[in-house]
């Protein structure tokens, strides 16, 4: 299980104030505003960057870190990954999943068939479709809903899943 989990890119500086613009990787921006602190994973070391300012942009997050006060002392983080420790990330309801935690998980059919490994998820407006690598089948696109997902088990790393008509 991940321990850290990203929340944004930095794409870009913001003016000259060492502000930066930060492409939120996270479902709801918005919780910009109650962090206090992300990691920055510059490539070589991870760097805990404390939160002064926060304001939203278009689609964009537009971070000021604590004790970077200039364009040249941010910009050549640009591109680079923001994380926040699990302890720190956002509370989850029942039947909702990091999908850092998904990825790489182990499928099975009901009946305990071991059927492939889920590769990524694909967040579309009404649900999110699972795309599982099978060996038989290739890739099997299956959407997250109740018919479909019978048991997520983050600890084992195990998904059981029902097939629909149709999905392969």
């Amino acid at each position: 299980m991940e321990q850290l989990l990203q929340v944004g890119v930095i794409s870009s500086t913001h003016g000259i104030r060492g502000e930066v613009k930060v492409f939120p990787t996270t479902d709801d921006p918005d919780r910009f505003r109650k962090l206090k602190q992300v990691i920055l994973d510059t490539g070589r070391e991870q760097k805990g960057l404390e939160i002064e300012g926060v304001k939203f942009f278009k689609q964009f997050v537009i971070l000021k870190f604590k004790g970077i006060d200039n364009i040249n002392d941010i910009e050549k983080y640009k591109g680079k990954s923001l994380y926040v420790t699990r302890e720190h990330a956002v509370k989850l309801k029942k039947d909702e999943y990091f999908i850092a935690d998904l990825i790489g998980m182990q499928v099975e059919l009901e009946d305990g068939t071991a059927f492939g490994v889920l590769t990524d998820v694909m967040q579309t407006g009404a649900n999110d479709v699972y795309c599982i690598r099978t060996e038989e089948h290739g890739e099997v696109l299956i959407p997250a809903i109740k018919d479909c997902i019978l048991d997520v088990d983050v600890e084992a790393g195990k998904m059981k899943i029902h097939l629909l008509d149709g999905l392969i």
